[in-house]
């Protein structure tokens, strides 16, 4: 078949080797920091004689559902994937969100693969593994946990998972497997360490992004088509001592209506705990006792940071969010503010003295959208008068290029 059909979509099978990248926290900002400053050559020869946008990451913006969305090209409402964690309604569990049982949608990685095209998805962080090599045949894994093969074919032991290297492993992974012929269709998912930890145009930021520039020169040289977004940005959630801008929703609203009156989710949780406290701008709350919803959602669109208080029904249409998994209330934070549970389930030792930088709500949506080649006219009016996603990277990169 010269073209793979999911969820109404057609792909064409790569006629070269195609690379797409996201990101993990690559907020425009920092793309604009490395132009700035002379530090991005190979990204800029894509914004100048490539395809160079914004787009609109999946609420929540985090990397699960982002991930997912990317390799299904449709929203959480389609693949059922709405954050790292979550709250099982049926049983009362709290699971991450890593098993593929949990996915209504097959991936196109899997189908590309199935199809006899030469697949490989590698990523920063383990927990995406299983999700992303869902019947993927063909090669998935983790630098995080790289088996010893790998670590041989990169030519250097897998990185500490607190490290820039966990991503530009990733990458130099991905440019071995171009070079040796083992992928035509190629899948990287980087971490957003550098993200958590410093700003744009800081040193640390810019040093990391132009090790990815240099990885993406090398992988066009190669004569890869190569996309790049993101899963989300990020921004800056501290106070101006350096604290965390922080609304403990649980512990809040238990106060107000009632002890046991509320559970609520922090769906950013995973085991990267030293990133972000497990403290984003998107939460989910869901009601024990027969405390009023409506009641709860006014006290808390009254505090300053908030931005959105959203019932089940709203929020699953407003966020493309699956309503069977949906909480009775969602709440998002701010650009500058994050959202927790209780005092007790947030270690802000873990952050090891940094400001914290975060991501979760509408404030980290804007996402870049990067082709290494030039895409179509009708392309070009596709994105000009439609909303971009980030999860159209693979339409846009198998079917929109032109040479």
């Amino acid at each position: 078949m010269d073209t793979i059909e999911l969820n109404g979509r057609r792909y064409r099978r790569p006629t070269r080797p195609t690379a797409v990248i996201c990101a993990d926290g690559c907020d425009p900002s920092y793309l604009e920091a490395g132009f700035a400053a002379g530090a991005l050559p190979a990204l800029a020869r894509c914004r100048d004689a490539g395809f160079y946008a914004l787009a609109d990451a999946a609420m929540p913006t985090f990397t699960n559902p982002n991930n997912v969305s990317i390799v299904t090209g449709v929203s959480p409402a389609e693949h059922g994937i709405a954050g790292n964690f979550m709250l099982d309604r049926e049983t009362g569990a709290e699971i991450m969100m890593t098993d593929p049982e949990l996915m209504h949608s097959d991936t196109l990685l899997a189908l590309m693969s199935r199809a006899g095209v030469a697949t490989a998805a590698v990523t920063a962080k383990d927990k995406l593994r299983r999700m992303l090599g869902h019947r993927l045949e063909g090669i998935c894994f983790s630098s995080e946990k790289a088996p010893p093969d790998v670590e041989a074919m990169v030519g250097r032991g897998r990185p500490d998972m607190y490290s820039a290297d966990l991503s530009l492993f990733v990458l130099d992974a991905g440019i071995r497997l171009v070079e040796e012929g083992k992928a035509s269709l190629l899948y990287l998912s980087l971490s957003d360490y550098v993200q958590h930890g410093h700003a744009p145009g800081e040193a640390e930021a810019l040093s990391f992004h132009a090790e990815l520039d240099r990885r993406v020169a090398r992988l066009v040289e190669l004569g890869c088509v190569v996309g790049i977004t993101a899963d989300h940005g990020m921004n800056d959630k501290a106070l101006p001592g350096g604290e965390p801008h922080l609304i403990l929703v649980e512990d809040l609203l238990n106060e107000r209506f009632g002890a046991g009156s509320v559970r609520v989710i922090c769906p950013i949780t995973d085991p990267f705990v030293r990133h972000h406290g497990a403290l984003g701008s998107f939460v989910r709350v869901y009601r024990k006792g027969d405390a009023p919803v409506e009641a709860m959602a006014a006290t808390l669109r009254a505090l300053p940071g908030i931005d959105e208080v959203l019932d089940r029904d709203e929020a699953s249409r407003r966020y493309e969010l699956p309503w069977d998994r949906e909480a009775d209330l969602v709440v998002t934070g701010d650009r500058n503010t994050v959202l927790g549970a209780t005092a007790s389930e947030h270690d802000l030792s873990e952050l090891a003295g940094h400001r914290l930088r975060s991501h979760g709500g509408r404030g980290e949506q804007v996402v870049p959208f990067v082709l290494s080649h030039p895409v179509s006219a009708e392309y070009r009016a596709k994105a000009g008068s439609a909303r971009l996603r980030n999860f159209d990277i693979f339409d846009y990169a198998l079917n929109g290029v032109t040479n």
